[in-house]
């Protein structure tokens, strides 16, 4: 039976509403990963748009470019106006953009839709967090967002799935009209479950601060996308990032010397909070450049199609769906810095795998790959977001949960753009003799990237084994080298975690015994649906 001092205080609907917010997570993340293997649809002429290389880059990082630049300011605009609305205004954005995406006539129009996908996912992603810091009592906090970040493992490693299972049956645009009915019906469970929450003493909007994180970060994304596509020598890509650091600068500069700052830099003096952030970053720029070529390796060289290679990301969503929701009863017998580290070497392990595997390797071994993968982030995000937000009053729960996701999507973003960089630069030195005989044109194309080569191939008649013999073995030695660099950030996050992370926490004191109680301690206005 509860003693008084154990009794739980948080929302009494907290595990429906968690159930609501997962469902709003999950079309987010599903999304961004679904469209990748749409990719060689909407290129083809006939069944898709035509659309070009580089137009199909921008139709990824288009929604990635507005999604990281306005997810600071969003959680903001959470906690200020509300998070249940802003929740429900980033569904409703999200859902709209998904419909004219389905529909969309040409590239151009898919790129613009999917800037305003991000524009409503960078609304739906800090209040789905931030809603459960408000909703949750501390001691069950990490368990909730433990199936928090399971759900966003489930969503990155099933959206191929789902995108193979639509393209078998439907066309290209079915990928994007799966979104709406999952966000009215998402719409309709928030407006009816999730309580409205926000911060009870904003004060004044600091203008100036959003205006420069909006600038500072998309100027940062730009420029991490540039390198990756065009190498980080290419005067727009070097210049932009440089621009992109004077202007964040700036910002923290001026975020340390206003009254009410947007965000307030002296959190990142807290070891615990900048070390978590660190972690989650370092963590993603392993793991999502591993994905990055992981799926190249899958329908290329080894010639799965959509549907065959999502179903090898299984073992990775398996894992955050059984570890992720335990990581908060580990973290409580064995404390974040221990259970992150663990994490980060399990990752590290996953991802030194992949400098074994070959073009002949048992399948098992990739499946396996993923799973341990999967296994280290399940235990990595949680403790680390969980830290983040612990850091924090709850009545900032949306900055911090944006700050959080800013560094997950820039985490990602730059290390498929940096390992992706490697990738090329190796595939295209050790491609060698194996355009002999082509055309200037076909061997420049075939040296872009291995997906070249095998579009060369179908045109190259005689020539085209050894094309495809030559670029299946540069893509595997490149792979390898971009895999060393994945596993040295996985390991670098987790000499962060041992350093800086906190160790078993003692027993804290008897939190209050009613949800009023709680939310008077902590500053935090509720109000009911």
């Amino acid at each position: 039976m509860d003693t008084p001092a154990t009794t739980q205080t948080g929302h009494p609907r907290r595990w429906a509403i968690l159930g609501v917010l997962v469902i709003s997570l999950l079309v987010v993340v599903l999304d961004n990963t679904v469209l990748n293997v749409a990719l060689r649809t909407i290129a083809d002429p006939e069944h898709g748009l035509g659309a070009t290389q580089s137009q199909l880059e921008w139709a990824i990082n288009s929604y990635t470019l507005v999604f990281a630049g306005l997810l600071f300011t969003a959680g903001i605009l959470a906690d200020r106006l509300g998070r249940r609305v802003t929740l429900i205004t980033g569904l409703v954005l999200f859902g709209i953009a998904s419909l004219i995406s389905a529909y969309a006539d040409s590239a151009s129009q898919l790129i613009a839709a999917r800037a305003l996908m991000g524009l409503g996912a960078a609304a739906v992603m800090p209040a789905t967090l931030s809603i459960i810091a408000n909703v949750f009592d501390p001691r069950e906090r990490g368990r909730a967002i433990g199936v928090w970040a399971g759900a966003v493992g489930l969503g990155v490693a099933i959206g191929p799935i789902v995108g193979g299972l639509l393209l078998e049956h439907f066309w290209w645009g079915s990928v994007f009209l799966i979104n709406v009915p999952i966000v009215v019906a998402g719409v309709a469970l928030v407006a009816i479950l999730v309580p409205e929450s926000r911060d009870p003493k904003p004060g004044r909007i600091d203008f100036l601060g959003v205006i420069l994180s909006i600038i500072g970060l998309s100027l940062l994304t730009y420029g991490v996308i540039k390198g990756g596509e065009d190498g980080f020598g290419d005067t727009l890509a070097w210049t932009t990032l440089a621009g992109s650091v004077v202007v964040l600068v700036g910002f923290v500069l001026w975020e340390r010397r206003v009254a009410l700052p947007s965000l307030d830099v002296k959190l990142f003096a807290n070891k615990q909070f900048s070390a978590s952030t660190g972690v989650i970053g370092l963590v993603f720029f392993g793991a999502m450049g591993a994905m990055f070529f992981g799926a190249f390796y899958l329908q290329l060289v080894r010639g799965y199609g959509p549907l065959a290679s999502g179903a090898l990301f299984v073992p990775f969503a398996v894992a955050q769906m059984v570890f992720a929701p335990r990581s908060a009863a580990m973290v409580k017998r064995f404390g974040p810095k221990m259970v992150s580290t663990v994490g980060l070497l399990l990752v590290a392990v996953g991802l030194a795998a992949w400098l074994f595997i070959g073009a002949t390797t048992p399948i098992w071994i990739v499946g396996a790959a993923f799973f341990m993968m999967g296994v280290g982030m399940a235990n990595v995000m949680p403790s680390a977001t969980e830290s983040i937000m612990a850091a924090l009053p709850r009545e900032k729960a949306g900055v911090g949960s944006a700050v959080s996701n800013t560094i997950r999507q820039l985490g990602g973003a730059l290390g498929v753009a940096v390992l992706g960089a490697i990738l090329s630069s190796v595939y295209r030195d050790d491609l060698g003799a194996a355009t002999d005989g082509l055309s200037p044109a076909a061997a420049e194309a075939a040296k872009e990237s291995i997906s070249g080569a095998y579009g060369v191939a179908e045109q190259a008649g005689a020539a085209a084994p050894a094309l495809i013999s030559g670029a299946n073995d540069a893509f595997l030695s490149a792979m390898h080298y971009a895999a060393v660099g994945s596993v040295i950030f996985a390991l670098l996050g987790a000499v962060v975690a041992v350093l800086w992370l906190p160790g078993k926490r003692p027993a804290t004191a008897p939190a209050p015994t009613s949800a009023e109680g709680l939310a008077e301690e902590q500053g935090v206005e509720l109000v009911e649906a």
